[in-house]
């Protein structure tokens, strides 16, 4: 069942159990596992970690790396048992974020472009493990891997020791639609020679040396994808109001009929924004992305996407399962790449990328906090959004404006975090418009995001506050005692609503 997925004759005496291959795994290691927003992750051996430590209550506490965020199973079980020291770049599951945010592990929230500099410059320490998921290991012992790419390559490259989950689960077809490229060595590195999307730089492997492999595991295993939020009537406003604006730019010669290539962020409203571009004009479009979702998948079957080139497929259970068996028919379009290349400032700036993000808050003069509730409370983390926000031609924040039934304002004056600032932010878009912040002072910005983009229900106060504080005067007005209240607010009575008079 898998031999003609294993070419190389010597690799296939060493298949081990997910219980052999967890032994490796000792107490204070630093284990890297593939995977890129549920895709394409390594399963059956931290699970089988997991099962170790609860069984035996041997002290067991690792450094996890991974791409992004992964199987919900994986990094649950690894939270439940107590198994997680450290966790970075980036993760999105309940249980894990609880520890988080109780501080009993210890996250680091990394752009997700860096991390793979970083490892390789030593900084974050030595790579014991690598655990990495694959459709097939080639005749030199080289991975192919499965629906992402991630940190895998350099993952591969650091490690003292690998591990491959060879699923067979994983279609086939997937080989072939890798291009995996490394970064040379600073600081008399060569560009990256990556001028179209299409293009292919790399290899369609991960370069290994077969020694490094010590056990295959094989799987039967399906990506952990979930169902997300299908897109509803303040989704579908955001659509029409962005797809407006690109025809305005169209019009005035500042973007192509064409546009520049897409790179669309990970969640609901940033898919079903996607998704509603589909009933646009707009053709012969590219997408250059870290994540292709439904979305993208819309795109091409409604004849408008013509490729794209991301690091992962995350898609719903049941588009999943059409995808993966219509493959052949897509391939041709997609090329994955690793994450430090999806995610590269430099290829970001080249191409002109327009990237599309979203946002928990933002604030009146356009800074963004996509990652922290009412400022503590982590949600998943920055991941790629920083890496396009600062680096694309167009950078666009979605949020609807009120969250919480309406009890809480999107729009704010002071944004309790930061993870975009107003420098980095070029677009505003929620359902009751859009706010183009491009050659505007903080002043301007400010009044074209209450009037635009704030709900009904808090522009009267937003207004009071911001003309309140120009007559204080600055740059940038504030009045510092008052600019956190509407939270204060939220977390005292479960509302940024003001009182009426006859409450008070």
């Amino acid at each position: 069942m898998y031999e003609d997925r294993i070419r190389n004759p010597q690799l296939r005496s060493r298949i081990l159990s997910a219980e052999e291959a967890a032994a490796y795994i000792q107490d204070g290691m630093t284990v890297g596992i593939s995977g890129f927003t549920r895709a394409g992750d390594a399963k059956a051996v931290p699970m089988a970690l997991a099962e170790r430590a609860q069984r035996t209550g041997e002290r067991l506490r690792i450094n996890l790396w991974t791409g992004a965020s992964v199987a919900e199973e994986v990094d649950r079980v690894l939270a439940d048992a107590g198994v997680i020291a450290r966790r970075l770049p980036f993760q999105s599951e309940s249980h894990m974020r609880a520890c988080i945010n109780r501080g009993d592990v210890m996250y680091v929230d990394q752009h997700l472009g860096e991390m793979g500099e970083w490892i390789r410059a030593g900084e974050l320490g030595r790579l014991d493990v690598a655990i990495l998921e694959a459709v097939a290991i080639t005749e030199d012992g080289c991975i192919v891997p499965s629906t992402s790419v991630g940190n895998s390559p350099t993952f591969a490259q650091i490690a003292d020791r690998i591990v491959v989950e060879l699923n067979v689960h994983q279609p086939e077809s997937l080989e072939g639609m890798h291009d995996v490229f490394i970064p040379g060595p600073r600081p008399h590195r060569q560009p990256i020679p990556l001028c179209q999307v299409d293009q292919r730089i790399g290899t369609p492997y991960i370069p290994v040396k077969p020694d490094k492999i010590v056990g295959i595991v094989v799987t039967d295993r399906d990506d952990h994808f979930v169902e997300i939020a299908p897109a509803d009537a303040d989704t579908k406003r955001m659509a029409e109001h962005l797809v407006d604006f690109f025809e305005h730019e169209v019009r005035r010669g500042r973007l192509p009929k064409t546009l520049y290539p897409l790179q669309s962020g990970v969640g609901a409203v940033a898919n079903a924004v996607l998704s509603g571009l589909a009933a646009s004009p707009l053709q012969d479009l590219e997408m250059y992305s870290e994540v292709l979702q439904d979305g993208a998948f819309d795109l091409f079957d409604a004849g408008k996407l013509r490729f794209a080139s991301s690091c992962s497929i995350t898609l719903t259970p049941e588009r999943a399962r059409r995808v993966m068996n219509d493959l052949p028919a897509y391939r041709r379009h997609l090329i994955l790449r690793p994450q430090e290349i999806s995610n590269h400032p430099e290829v970001i700036r080249r191409l002109g990328v327009i990237a599309m993000n979203t946002a928990l808050e933002v604030d009146i003069y356009g800074n963004v906090n996509s990652t922290h509730v009412g400022g503590t409370e982590i949600v998943n983390g920055i991941g790629g959004s920083g890496d396009f926000a600062r680096n694309a031609l167009l950078s666009v924040f979605f949020t609807k404006s009120t969250a919480k039934g309406g009890r809480v304002s999107s729009i704010v004056p002071m944004v309790a975090h930061v993870d975009h600032t107003e420098h980095d932010v070029d677009i505003v878009v929620t359902e009751q418009g859009l706010a183009d912040l491009r050659g505007l002072a903080p002043r301007e910005r400010a009044r074209a995001l209450i009037e635009r983009c704030a709900h009904p229900a808090y522009r009267d106060a937003l207004a009071a506050y911001f003309a309140a504080a120009c007559r204080r005067g600055g740059q940038t007005p504030h009045l510092i005692e008052q600019a956190l209240s509407w939270h204060a607010r939220y977390r005292n009575a479960g509302t940024m609503l003001a009182p009426t008079r006859q409450e008070v």
